[in-house]
This record gives C-alpha cells, structure tokens and sequence, in this order.
C-alpha cells in the first residue's frame, strides 16, 4: 500500500525558501546550486519535458545540517526547477512521522526525495545518496554496528573521506543524482 502525503502539500518550504532560511552551510550549498551544469543534452531536454505532465509533485525530506543534502539537493532543486514539477521541502526536524517512514538501515538519514501523485499517494523514492555513494556506507555500517565503539568515530571520518570522493568520481555529483531520478521518473 503506498503511503499518502497530502496532507502535507502546502506545508513545506519551496526551495528558494528553503534556501533563503539555511542557518548551516548555506555558502556550500548556494555554491553547487549556482555551479550545477547539465552533463548532456538529453538529460536537460528529458526534464523539460516534463513540463507537460502535471500529474506529479515531489517531497523532500532535508536539513541544512546534512552534508549530504549540501551535495545532492542543489542539483535535485536545478532538475526539478527545468521540470515545473511543484515540489517542497519538509524540515526532517518538524516532520518525523514522515521521515520514520523512510529510514535507512534503521537511521534517519536525509535527503529523502518522494515523488507523488497529485493525490499524495508516493510513487517513488530517491536518497539519501547516490547508490555508488551509499554502497560505501552500507558496508561501513554492516562492518561497524557499534556506534560506541572506541574507533567508530575515527573509522566513520574515513569513510566520509571516501564518500566525498565518490561524489566527485567520474562526472560528479550533478550527473549521478540526475542520472538517478531521471532513471526513477521515467518509470512513472
């Protein structure tokens, strides 16, 4: 049964507000936004197209906290801006129950992006991370179960060390998650 989000259309931020209210690594994020490029034609003309379909709306679970949101959400505002797909932003910290729903392995990890119908009803989801970069924190946590223990801290730095630098791998950031929503809409 796919869960329904209604009633939260008209409760988040838009993504200018989202930006205009950052308290935490706003230069970084304002950054990648003015940076993002298309890696190719086709991806560009594949969102304005769907500037013809107004059959979907995108939720997005984020914190300014999160260097992960830092990374991806720039690129997913400059996506869904060509798209004209209506979308909002929900605060992690003021919409739990919606985040409790979307876990990662049992963690609370942002961002979430949800695309609905007009109805609420999700179709499909995308994040926290693109999936060559997750791959590298699945293992971590698989191997590393323990956030008590002694060397957690010290191995977890490591493995954002390795994180930032798949971000970047091949054509980066912006071509990944665009790769991957692209991928994840066009299935509806």
């Amino acid at each position: 049964m796919s869960m329904n989000w209604s009633h939260k259309f008209g409760k988040g931020l838009s993504p200018k507000q989202f930006m205009d209210g950052m308290q935490r690594n706003k230069e970084a994020f304002v950054a990648g936004y003015e940076a993002f490029a298309w890696h190719n034609d086709d991806d560009r003309e594949f969102f304005e197209s769907l500037n013809f379909r107004d059959d979907l709306r995108v939720l997005i679970l984020a914190a300014d906290w999160c260097g992960d949101v830092v990374r991806s959400i720039p690129v997913v505002f400059r996506a869904l801006e060509t798209s004209g797909i209506d979308t909002e932003v929900l605060i992690l910290e003021e919409h739990p129950e919606v985040m409790d729903q979307y876990l990662t392995m049992g963690g609370r990890s942002v961002p979430i992006i949800l695309l609905t119908d007009t109805g609420g009803h999700v179709l499909g989801q995308w994040g926290p991370r693109p999936k060559q970069v997750q791959e590298i924190m699945i293992k971590f946590k698989q191997e590393n179960p323990d956030r008590e223990a002694p060397d957690y801290e010290e191995k977890i730095a490591v493995v954002r060390k390795q994180m930032g630098e798949k971000y970047e791998e091949g054509a980066g950031v912006n071509a990944s998650v665009v790769d991957e929503l692209r991928e994840l809409i066009s299935g509806f």
